[in-house]
């Protein structure tokens, strides 16, 4: 099924609570675009926020990233199953089993369960630090190929990993890609980025964008905006 634009865009709902959370999803839920609760907003305010931004349309992808040992991974998934997310995320530093336990807990639901592979935040010096000597592209090839040999069916990786997963695994496997900053953004604390357009050329499936919508004079604009960018790149 052929996406729109909006539709292969998820917002991250960065936020300290749920009043501005749902002041932010309110006037965008009805673009067709994802919101991700990420760790910050989930913390705060609980499965609740969940419920309260479905309760205005908004679907959504809960980024948690899972690690853990593998029964309590799967305990984790079925709970983001049960609260009807799209999306929920386990880090592929885990191991097979853990990948395992967490797919098998999504089955016959519409929740995707992807594998986080390397933060964009992090470069080959930051992986080195961990003891890690591959190169970020190399690293995040390894942990893919075991997570999709252990049932996972999408990941979350750096624009510049793309390409290569691509070419590694096809059409079939759902990417998801941080990272994206439209032209002129402020890069933050984010190490290996692209525009929009360059992301969809490379062939992902879906861009995360937060600060360039979130802290816009006018979200729904540069929103609108970045789904134009988009659109001209395919």
């Amino acid at each position: 099924m052929n996406q729109s634009a909006k539709e292969k865009i998820i917002i991250a709902i960065d936020t300290p609570d749920a009043k501005s959370a749902k002041c932010l999803v309110e006037p965008l839920a009805g673009e067709g675009c994802l919101f991700k609760i990420g760790l910050q907003l989930f913390t705060a305010e609980g499965p609740s926020i969940v419920r309260d931004l479905q309760s205005l349309g908004a679907r959504i992808f809960l980024d948690l990233k899972f690690h853990d040992i593998p029964n309590t991974a799967r305990e984790a998934v079925r709970s983001a199953v049960r609260l009807g997310v799209d999306m929920t995320t386990i880090h592929l530093c885990g191991a097979p089993a853990m990948v395992q336990e967490s797919v098998q807990a999504a089955m016959e639901s519409k929740t995707l369960v992807l594998g986080v592979t390397v933060l964009t935040s992090m470069d080959s010096e930051s992986l080195q630090s961990i003891g890690i000597q591959s190169n970020p592209e190399n690293q995040v090839l390894r942990l893919a190929e075991m997570g999709v040999a252990n049932g996972l069916r999408g990941v979350v990786a750096s624009p510049l990993e793309i390409a290569p997963l691509r070419k590694m695994f096809g059409p079939g496997l759902t990417i998801v890609t941080p990272g994206v900053r439209p032209a002129g953004s402020d890069l933050g604390d984010q190490k290996r980025v692209m525009s929009p357009a360059e992301a969809i050329r490379a062939g992902a499936d879906y861009l995360v964008i937060g600060r360039p919508v979130t802290k816009a004079p006018n979200p729904l604009a540069a929103l609108r905006s970045i789904a134009s960018e988009i659109e001209s790149a395919r």
